[in-house]
């Protein structure tokens, strides 16, 4: 069933493959997460694990706890200074 998202919001499929819960979770996100620094690394991480060529919802290569984290840590301050997410 496809997932749909509202104006302003971006669908994400979070998790690592050799988790125990056995793939990945659907997510969505606001679009202004993709300009964070916290949010940028781990984009930068995706490419370097799936490369640009995916098919369907951007595709995190995070734990779902960890994406939790990274998220309410981004809700906490919108704005930080170089900021770096390492348990991604």
């Amino acid at each position: 069933m496809k997932m749909k998202v509202k104006k302003g919001w971006v669908a994400v499929e979070v998790g690592v493959e050799d988790e125990d819960e056995g793939g990945f979770q659907k997510l969505v996100i606001p679009i202004s997460y993709l300009h964070h620094p916290l949010f940028k690394g781990l984009l930068d991480k995706a490419y370097e694990v799936y490369g640009y060529h995916i098919h369907g919802p951007l595709r995190l290569p995070c734990s779902v706890d960890d994406f939790l984290h990274l998220r309410w840590r981004i809700q906490k301050d919108p704005h930080p200074h170089n900021e770096y997410f390492h348990s991604c």
